[in-house]
């Protein structure tokens, strides 16, 4: 659900040093760069000390180290750091005003209703189920002239959570014979049998199968807002039923007796789903809703999960994304990855950043709200909500210079696909090319402007891996990969991380 602040793209090496007078006419950054040390040459004097033994550089030297810290704080700009660095988030210490000033709320192409309230998915990991719903109830608040609106989180995780325990149960049976339990692929399944992330192909099977619920007529409960202790029960209970499952088919125990050993195990997870979460509306039996028109008139709708999901058209979007390890225009999927058992894989376009960004504008062109997935905890500022390549200056700060591609940090684990978010609109420059893109988050009211973030260009070329559309705002080319036979990757694969 978003890591930590990590790598930033590379800044500009070697800036000069210029005077302290800044004439009013100057940019933001010429500004701040008037203040800057330039710290390629701040040095009083390099160590002699190394880090590594001079005898044997496979081993730290404790006593040269330690010279080499001494050496370290001998120059003025390292002690202000200490000062300043150890005593504070650096990366709140690091962030470029000029970053923050220039990231505004401001956008000439926006979607002409974005949904309300801005909602909260609290202390779970639920935010693909939130960016879906938010997408969603737009159309509903349209179609039935509701001014606020939520669909219900809680339904969809409930039948999520069953769906996924079968589905790692089957798995595990599937792959008794084959594998061991200490395989590899064995190992990625018991990591995380029921985790609350999930993926847009995920959305389309809970959707499709069970529909979707005003939230008035299924609330979140205190586990769906706070669900760590919850998801620690389901997962200590499968791994243990895999086990006993697993060693029934390997000890010759017949179909029969799996099938009913199995259905007392999905019995044990739905009841403690239900004791956790509460019983859910069933899919097909209709429920009665009430609600208030913009126009304050008080009307009444009948009808079942399965209807009132009719709007969506959940089905007819695609998943691009852009992950340059691997050929563009190529499909791709995941192994073993999924919820529903045999329903709709996880299938992803492959396409470049360039082409995903052009298929989001032509979506907010149509007034339409777009799924995406990205790697949010990167170069990013939740209090203001702001996400930027160039917000935090870790080179100005430790002298460091980062400067990994988008491909090197997905092949060694810096990056993945970590939250779910919707984007609601995006401010063109004279040409017609993305500057800044509005985020409509679900860390409440309290994170970034009432909810809103906003998304420099060149983060969304580093740190947004999918982009979720409709088929009709790319070319013909790219729906024509949607017919190829997917390349599939496995399931501890960086695209195979979950939202």
């Amino acid at each position: 659900m978003g890591n930590a602040e990590s790598t930033p793209t590379p800044t500009q090496p070697g800036r000069r040093r210029l005077t302290s007078t800044s004439s009013p006419t100057q940019s933001l950054d010429e500004k701040f760069d008037a203040i800057r040390i330039d710290h390629h040459h701040s040095h009083t004097s390099p160590s002699s000390h190394n880090v590594l033994s001079t005898s044997d550089t496979e081993h730290v030297s404790g006593t040269q180290t330690i010279q080499y810290v001494r050496d370290l704080l001998k120059d003025n700009k390292n002690r202000l750091g200490l000062s300043a660095l150890s005593t504070a988030n650096p990366s709140s210490v690091l962030e470029i005003p000029s970053a923050i000033l220039k990231d505004t709320q401001t956008f000439n192409l926006s979607i002409p209703h974005e949904g309300t309230p801005v909602t909260n998915q609290r202390s779970s990991g639920r935010c693909w189920i939130f960016a879906a719903t938010n997408v969603f109830r737009i159309a509903i608040q349209q179609k039935y002239d509701i001014k606020t609106f939520e669909l219900s989180q809680a339904y969809l995780f409930f039948w999520d959570k069953v769906e996924k325990a079968n589905y790692f149960l089957t798995s595990l049976l599937d792959t008794a014979a084959e594998y061991d339990v200490d395989s590899r692929l064995v190992s990625a399944l018991m990591a995380s049998p029921v985790g609350d992330g999930g993926q847009w192909d995920m959305i389309v099977n809970l959707v499709a199968k069970y529909g979707i619920v005003p939230q008035t007529l299924y609330p979140d409960s205190w586990n769906a807002q706070n669900s760590s202790t919850m998801d620690r029960l389901l997962t200590t209970k499968l791994r243990e039923d895999g086990l006993k499952l697993r060693a029934m088919r390997n000890d010759g125990a017949s179909d029969e007796e799996i099938a009913d050993t199995k259905e007392g195990m999905m019995q044990d997870v739905v009841r403690i789903l239900t004791l956790c979460l509460g019983p859910p509306p069933a899919a097909n039996e209709k429920f009665t809703w009430e609600y208030t028109t913009t126009k304050h008139q008080v009307k009444t709708a009948s009808l079942t999960p399965l209807d009132f999901a009719a709007s969506t058209e959940v089905k007819k979007f695609i998943s691009l994304v852009n992950d340059p390890r691997n050929p563009y225009n190529r499909l791709l999927t995941v192994d073993h990855l999924g919820n529903v058992y045999d329903g709709r894989p996880i299938t992803y376009v492959n396409v470049s950043a360039q082409i995903l960004k052009q298929a989001c504008v032509a979506m907010l062109r149509k007034g339409l709200p777009i799924f995406f997935g990205s790697d949010v905890g990167k170069m990013s500022d939740s209090q203001k909500g702001i996400m930027d390549t160039a917000l935090v200056d870790y080179e100005l700060g430790f002298d460091v210079q980062l400067g990994m591609s988008k491909a090197q940090r997905l092949l060694t684990g810096e990056s993945q696909m970590t939250h779910a978010m919707v984007l609601t609109a995006v401010h063109l420059d004279k040409e017609g090319k993305p500057v800044r893109w509005r985020v409509e988050n679900s860390w409440s009211v309290a994170a970034g402007t009432e909810g809103y973030f906003v998304m420099s260009d060149s983060w969304m070329d580093e740190f947004c891996y999918q982009a979720v559309v409709d088929p009709a705002v790319v070319s013909k080319e790219v729906r024509d990969v949607l017919s190829q036979e997917a390349k599939v990757l496995p399931l501890w694969d960086p695209m195979g991380a979950l939202a």
